[in-house]
Formats: structure tokens, C-alpha cells, sequence
């Protein structure tokens, strides 16, 4: 479900200050670009030492082409050529693998939203690049998205390196509302409460963006910012 992987993100939020304090700096990949795994074959070699990569982008692959429940280990190992033995070195189950998945989903998102953030003049227009971006990373990396939101991960299982970057995608959200608050261009409510409302509705573009119900070229950006506008018209001072 949407809460599952922010729930800890969200209390995280509560514990930590609200305030100024400053991201590091991150190469960014394009707000419009995709993680890509290479297309899927029924067997392919993997350039040695890089067999944790090999096997991140086999499992994008399937999730793309046959959804979370189609992802074995067993068959991404088969698919590549490796030994259960040095599968099972990287991943121990499949629920390692998929927590891999998010946590670099995570990490992907908070760059780019921080980037659009920063690039963007840390205003209002900043605000709505943030929205585009995130709609433009989940039908950009699908995969990545189901796997962040759909119930199969869980930040609190042992996983702290998703916590930590499930927490941090929230973070940037709060983070630029607390600014604007600050600037007087929000209005002066509970943070958390205002970034939730801001999230939920991006989210829903972006799944409406991944399910292939915003076909049309741009689609899926003019309703982002259309809906931004109606929502910014809510929650401006």
C-alpha cells in the first residue's frame, strides 16, 4: 500500500527538526531520465565484480515485463549464469533483493527532487519543478515506483538503508515547504500535514502516469501542473 514505505519516513519527520539545514550535493541524473536495465535475454554474462549490478537490473527488467510476483531468484541467476552460491552472497532472499531495489529508487527520487529544488530557485516555481520531477521519475522508472510503493518492502524490517532514504525522499518535500513557509509564501500549518497532502496528490498522477492512462505525449507533466496549480491555490498564504 501507498503508506507502507513513507511510514517511517513520516515519524522520522517528527522527530527531526523542520528547518533550514542543508542537502548535499549529488550528481543528478536528468529529472526526466530513467534508471534503464539492459532488455532482458534468457542468458547473458555480467562483467566480473559487478554481479550485484547484474542482478539489480535482471530483477528491474522482469518486474517490468512480468510485475513483482514474476521475480524469482532462481531465475534471475538462471537468466545470468551465476551460481546459487554467488547469487545468494549479494541477495539472501527475494525480499533483499527487492529492498535493494527500493532503496535505490528512494535515493534516486530524493536526488532529483532536491535537484529541481535547488536548480529551480528554492521558490514557488522551484516547488512545482519538484512535482514534475516526481511524476517524471515514476513514469520514467516504473519498476523502481512499484516496488517503492506497492507493499513489497517494508523500511522497518531490519532494512536501515531504506529507512534512511525512504525517510529522506520525505524529507526533501518538508524541507521545501518549511522554506517557503519561512518566505510566507505557504501558510503556517503543520508541515508534515501539508507535505502528506502535497505527496498524495502527485502520487496520483504519478500512478495514473505508470498504468498508462495519461497516454497522450506530455500528458502526464500538464496535469502535474495543472493539478500543482489547483493545490498551491490551497495551501498558499
Amino acid at each position: 500500500m501507498l503508506w507502507t514505505a513513507y511510514q517511517h519516513s513520516l515519524r522520522c519527520c517528527h522527530r527531526q527538526h523542520i528547518g533550514p539545514h542543508d542537502v548535499d550535493n549529488v550528481n543528478i541524473i536528468n529529472h526526466d531520465g530513467a534508471m534503464k536495465p539492459a532488455a532482458r535475454k534468457l542468458k547473458r554474462s555480467y562483467h566480473h565484480g559487478n554481479l550485484r549490478r547484474a542482478l539489480l537490473d535482471e530483477a528491474l527488467a522482469t518486474i517490468r515485463a512480468d510485475g513483482v510476483d514474476g521475480l524469482t531468484l532462481r531465475e534471475i541467476g538462471a537468466r545470468l549464469g551465476v551460481s546459487r552460491t554467488a547469487l545468494y552472497r549479494h541477495f539472501a532472499d527475494k525480499r533483499a533483493l527487492l529492498a535493494a531495489v527500493a532503496t535505490e529508487g528512494f535515493r534516486t527520487l530524493r536526488q532529483q527532487l532536491v535537484a529541481a529544488w535547488e536548480e529551480g530557485g528554492k521558490g514557488r516555481a522551484a516547488f512545482e519543478s519538484m512535482g514534475v520531477a516526481y511524476v517524471g521519475f515514476a513514469v520514467a522508472n516504473p519498476p523502481h515506483y512499484r516496488v517503492m510503493f506497492g507493499g513489497f518492502v517494508d523500511p522497518k524490517a531490519s532494512e536501515p538503508e531504506l529507512a534512511t532514504e525512504a525517510a529522506g525522499a520525505f524529507q526533501a518535500l518538508v524541507d521545501a515547504l518549511a522554506s517557503l513557509q519561512r518566505d510566507a509564501i505557504m501558510r503556517d500549518e503543520d508541515t508534515v500535514t501539508m507535505a502528506r497532502f502535497v505527496w498524495a496528490v502527485v502520487h496520483g498522477v504519478a500512478m495514473l502516469g505508470i498504468d498508462g492512462q495519461l497516454r497522450e505525449p506530455g500528458a502526464a507533466e500538464r496535469l502535474m501542473r495543472y493539478a500543482l496549480d489547483r493545490l498551491l491555490t490551497g495551501i498558499e498564504s
